[in-house]
């Protein structure tokens, strides 16, 4: 049996904690719900690239060889760093080194590897304000358009949400033992019908609100946690081949995709790093893959390749916090289990915006109340 001062504990616990992070949480709910449908909303918004993609010519597959050598004989001055493989089949990004005199250089080449033709530049940094209604809606729902610093601040605002969920579950028990579960008590005051929502609608959804509390705050620390790793497996191969001589201008790149891909055979690639740049060793490709599945598809592992003779070497999985941030992402928005987790993410979604919001209301009901009876 709680006493009554840990109660008032509790509660003060709970208000507080709830009044700090409503408005963000308000704000995170309030783009949060068209993001979990951001691919329906994409096809909506461009209806005719579906048809498009319908209509046009089966392309032959991309060689890697022949998309690095059209690189190499465009920038024949510039190493290539690495190749990211892109959402659209055939299209890749290739990373080269730049020049520091040369400010004006972009690191990043497009490829179009179907039609064998290079598309444009770009910086390594994407631009919310070319990325459509979309992504300004993900980068204000990730950072409030404001960088790491406000990134990190959003996950302050989850972990004081996850603490007044608790604290609101632990006030919720002995208040509940007056009532029976589901009550509204309707016509003596809208505070108490209130009262009684805001405490049946925050239960109900309790648990969902637990986990996307934790999943977004541990989003917040995806830059801090995935360099970390970056930088691990980077140092633990560079001492293993530390005596190693870099080799220039390296050859074989289809090859040493076609093996990792038959090492881990239900995966796709994610990016190639080159021998002698960063998360590679100074013989060995790097080839980093993803699982096919919803979770696996977030979770990179990657597999060392030479160049020369095409021998694989394992660096292992990924450590468990990784493992932990990249599944949390497609948790967090409902996007591993098709359309009708989405709307169940919806429908909860919108419960947390009615708590939110109810939550709000009788505060600010409750202070006037104290007013008028001093």
């Amino acid at each position: 049996m709680m006493s009554s001062r840990a109660l008032r504990c509790w509660r003060g616990v709970h208000e507080w904690s709830s009044l700090v992070c409503t408005v963000f949480l308000l704000m995170l709910c309030l783009t949060g719900l068209p993001l979990v449908f951001h691919d329906e909303i994409d096809g909506w918004l461009e209806p005719d690239a579906p048809a498009a993609a319908a209509r046009a010519p089966a392309a032959a597959p991309a060689d890697m060889d022949e998309v690095i050598a059209l690189v190499r004989q465009a920038y024949p001055e510039r190493p290539v760093q690495f190749v990211a493989w892109l959402d659209e089949p055939g299209h890749f990004r290739v990373g080269l080194n730049r020049d520091p005199q040369q400010q004006g250089q972009k690191p990043f080449v497009l490829v179009d590897g179907t039609q064998r033709r290079i598309v444009g530049e770009a910086w390594s940094e994407k631009d919310w304000r070319n990325g459509g209604v979309m992504s300004v809606l993900l980068m204000l729902h990730t950072n409030l358009l404001m960088g790491q610093a406000a990134q990190l601040f959003l996950g302050a605002m989850g972990v004081l949400f996850v603490v007044s969920l608790v604290s609101g579950a632990v006030v919720y028990g002995p208040f509940m033992r007056r009532l029976p579960f589901g009550t509204v008590r309707q016509g003596r005051s809208r505070r108490l019908a209130w009262l009684d929502l805001h405490n049946l609608l925050g239960i109900a959804a309790l648990l969902w609100m637990l986990v996307v509390g934790l999943t977004g705050a541990i989003n917040t620390l995806d830059s801090m946690v995935f360099g970390a790793w970056q930088k691990s497996v980077a140092q633990r191969l560079k001492i293993e081949f530390a005596d190693a001589e870099p080799i220039v201008r390296p050859q074989g790149l289809q090859r040493a995709v076609d093996g990792a891909l038959a090492f881990l055979p239900h995966s796709r690639v994610n990016f190639v790093a080159f021998p002698g740049s960063m998360f590679a060793t100074p013989r060995h490709y790097a080839v980093y893959l993803q699982g096919d599945s919803p979770l696996t598809a977030h979770l990179l592992h990657p597999v060392l390749v030479d160049p020369s003779d095409g021998a694989l070497v394992d660096v292992g999985n990924p450590p468990w916090y990784l493992w932990a941030l990249e599944v949390s992402r497609p948790l967090h928005f409902g996007d591993y289990g098709g359309l009708p987790l989405k709307v169940l993410w919806a429908v909860f979604d919108l419960l947390a915006i009615v708590v939110l919001g109810s939550g709000v209301y009788l505060w600010v009901a409750r202070r006037r109340r104290n007013a008028h009876a001093q």
